[in-house]
C-alpha cells in the first residue's frame, strides 16, 4: 500500500465519520451534557495541538525562544489584547531571544 492509498483511505474515513454526525438526531446534540463536551473538547484539541507545536522535537521535549513567546501571548491574552497586537509582540519576543543568542 502506497503513500496516496493511506491518504485516500483516511480521507474517505474522514468523510464517513463526517456525514454520520448529519444521522445524530438534533435532540441529542441540544443537551447540555454533549454540547458541552464539544465545546470543551475544541479547546483542548487546540491547547494540545500549540503545546506540541511549542515544545515537540524529534527527540523530545525541546525549551527554546517559543516557550517566552508563549508567555507573552498568554499574559497578553489575559489582559484582552487585541488578536494582532499579541502575534505581533509574540513574534518580536522569540526574534529578540534568538538575536540575543538565547534560544
Amino acid at each position: 500500500m502506497n503513500l496516496w492509498m493511506i491518504v485516500i483511505i483516511a480521507s474517505l474515513a474522514c468523510l464517513s465519520l463526517k456525514l454520520a454526525g448529519y444521522l445524530v438526531p438534533p435532540s441529542v446534540l441540544e443537551r447540555p451534557g454533549p454540547s458541552r463536551v464539544a465545546n470543551l473538547l475544541t479547546v483542548a484539541l487546540l491547547s494540545a495541538l500549540v503545546g506540541v507545536q511549542s515544545f515537540g522535537a524529534a527527540e523530545g521535549l525541546q525549551l527554546d525562544a517559543r516557550a517566552p513567546a508563549l508567555l507573552v501571548a498568554i499574559l497578553l491574552f489575559a489582559i484582552r489584547v487585541p488578536f494582532v497586537v499579541v502575534v505581533v509582540l509574540a513574534a518580536v519576543t522569540a526574534a529578540l531571544i534568538r538575536l540575543s543568542g538565547w534560544g
